[in-house]
């Protein structure tokens, strides 16, 4: 087992890595910028190290300082979190480079899964269900019209390197073709640097569930059921439970085994997701495979009784998983809790918090790294908690969740407690009737809110 764990991250995530490896009696060292230096991981690890300025480009994301963090502690292993680096395969090279044991996949699996043409042919030769479209890039306008026509309309043409609805556009006929093509082409080079684009069949109401599994160094995996993720706004999500409402245990069955020969195609080691889209029939479409842990993690830990971080930490350090595959007993919700303003299109809303009063109780969880007098940074990511209820129910999950988000006040910021709270009374959501699309079509009114 490692001695020694540096935290190549931030924030709650960082924070949560730290109260597994101290549980585990692993020593930990927390890396900061400067606009974090006040920040909880930094507090509670036992070591920590100032890389750089606020932005992330010359700390979080500089890859000299923090190797060179972990060579001046010690650091026999780097734990990336989500985010920043934890998909970077130079990242992981580097590290099994200078001995130091990057805790995720390798690069060669972060590579394979990374480019999402390259992926979706791995999982078309692994039996794995994928959205019809084309068969790899798409090089022109020509093969795009005919891929289109093959496939039918609508379509979506997609960046190979994207992420987060960037180099993404809906085209409805062959008449908006060539334009939104060209648009997204030109974004996804100025976001990732590559205008590489694919094409794919729209899914008629489309839910995102994705698949949490583990291997380990051996070729085994296993599966900790499903996550709806469905509940989004511009591609991101906001909130996530376990089980689905939409699951049936054949589509779980059958998602769980697909899910488990993706895996198995890349020999994969550690905490990945396979995340699908399913049609209003229960068809399931593979989408991406996420390399790393999710920010939803929290959700499928609540319902199996299972330490995600601490079995990453142990298939890094060469462990056996057990290949045992769970079903879940509980119901989970969880509420991403950002410091934006939802009354005003959910604009950004960094500053200090003056007040903190935090939701407790059965069932309740909350991870945080914000604290009383806090200074949010604008320079990064704006969640700043993730909110999560169980119960024996769904129906009582979400009373629970709808007690909690009241409970909860932070004064100083706006954040999106409101949004959650209404979420909670909309009669769609209470009846499981969330698609990808439904923020797109409904409005919620907070003039009845303080």
């Amino acid at each position: 087992m490692f001695k020694k764990i540096l935290i190549a991250n931030r924030g709650e995530i960082a924070l949560r890595v730290i109260r597994t490896c101290k549980e585990m009696g692993i020593k930990t060292v927390a890396v900061y910028s400067l606009a974090d230096k006040d920040s909880l991981h930094v507090r509670f690890a036992d070591e920590a190290i100032c890389i750089g300025p606020a932005p992330s480009t010359e700390s979080y994301l500089d890859i000299p300082r923090i190797i060179s963090a972990a060579e001046i502690t010690n650091a026999d292993a780097i734990h990336p979190g989500y985010g920043f680096l934890s998909e970077n395969s130079k990242f992981s090279r580097i590290c099994t480079e200078n001995g130091i044991k990057f805790i995720g996949a390798t690069p060669e699996q972060i590579d394979g899964m990374g480019n999402k043409a390259q992926a979706k042919a791995t999982m078309e030769a692994a039996g794995v269900p994928c959205v019809p479209g084309s068969k790899g890039l798409i090089k022109d306008l020509t093969e795009a019209k005919k891929v289109a026509k093959k496939i039918g309309y609508p379509v979506m043409v997609k960046a190979s390197a994207g992420g987060g609805g960037r180099g993404m556009r809906f085209i409805a006929s062959e008449a908006e073709l060539a334009e939104n093509l060209d648009s997204a082409k030109r974004e996804s080079a100025a976001a990732f640097g590559n205008d590489d684009m694919y094409m794919e069949k729209f899914i008629e109401e489309p839910r995102h569930i994705e698949i949490q599994i583990i291997g380990d160094q051996t070729g085994n995996a296993c599966h900790l059921s499903e996550r709806d993720c469905s509940t989004q706004r511009r591609h991101q999500k906001l909130v996530e439970e376990v089980p689905s409402p939409f699951m049936t245990k054949k589509l779980r069955d059958e998602m769980g085994k697909a899910a488990i020969k993706a895996a198995k195609a890349v020999n994969y080691e550690g905490a990945g997701t396979v995340e699908f889209l399913v049609d209003k029939h229960r068809k399931f479409y593979f989408m991406e495979m996420n390399t790393r842990i999710q920010v939803e993690h929290c959700v499928t830990e609540e319902v199996v009784g299972f330490d995600l971080i601490r079995e990453q930490i142990k298939v890094a350090a060469g462990y056996k998983i057990s290949g045992k595959n769970y079903t879940p007993q509980l119901h989970a919700i969880e509420c991403r809790i950002n410091a934006e303003d939802p009354i005003n299109g959910f604009r950004p809303s960094p500053g200090a918090i003056k007040e903190l009063h935090t939701p407790g109780g059965h069932g309740i969880r909350l991870d945080t790294h914000v604290y009383s007098g806090y200074a949010i940074p604008p320079n990064y990511d704006s969640m700043i908690a993730k909110l999560i209820a169980v119960a024996q129910t769904r129906e009582e999950a979400i009373a629970k969740m709808k007690r909690a988000l009241e409970e909860f006040i932070i004064e100083g910021v706006k954040t999106t407690i409101p949004f959650h709270i209404k979420l909670m009374e909309n009669e769609t959501f209470i009846n499981g009737g969330v698609t990808t699309k439904f923020l797109e079509e409904v409005e919620f009114d907070y003039s009845d809110m303080k």
